[in-house]
């Protein structure tokens, strides 16, 4: 068995601990970079459907939380259906996630403002709880790899400009 001096030891013990502090510091530089994943969910389609977001993985995502009784959601639902249109064809997916807990409130306004996109139904608001959706409309844009990257609370008229900058800027990533 080798014995080492304590100046040996001092020396890979200050090895040990520079290692340490550097593994610790690249690692919280890594997660500093990093945004949050968006949470998994399956909710059913209007069509009766379920979708799971996971399985988009790939698209870049905008999950837009939405109800009847929103006056800024119904001015925005004509522009999201505008995007949608401009931008699926290029791996851009819409999810309109209606939270109100009557489907027939949701059914009568798309009655009025038809829409291609799929609508989900978070009747019991699990999804947008775990989303902290604390204003309506909320809207949340996820990256190709499934990461949240940028959130809008409200709608005011200007926001699709900023909604289609986003979707250009992450589809070319």
């Amino acid at each position: 068995m080798m014995m080492l001096s304590k100046r040996q030891i001092r020396s890979r013990l200050h090895q040990l601990i520079l290692a340490g502090l550097l593994s610790m510091a690249c690692g919280y530089a890594a997660a500093a970079n990093q945004t949050p994943m968006a949470p998994d969910f399956t909710l059913k389609s209007r069509e009766g459907v379920n979708i799971k977001l996971s399985e988009l993985r790939g698209q870049v995502v905008m999950v837009n939380f939405w109800a009847s009784w929103c006056g800024p959601c119904r001015q925005e639902m004509p522009l999201l259906q505008q995007l949608f249109d401009r931008y699926q064809s290029l791996g851009f997916s819409l999810l309109g996630v209606n939270v109100d807990e009557d489907k027939k409130a949701a059914d009568k306004m798309l009655s009025d403002l038809p829409v291609s996109f799929p609508i989900l139904y978070d009747d019991r608001s699990q999804v947008s709880k775990e989303y902290q959706v604390k204003a309506m409309p909320s809207t949340f844009m996820v990256d190709r790899d499934g990461r949240i990257r940028y959130l809008h609370k409200g709608y005011k008229p200007g926001y699709e400009e900023e909604y289609q900058q986003q979707i250009r800027e992450l589809l070319r990533e």
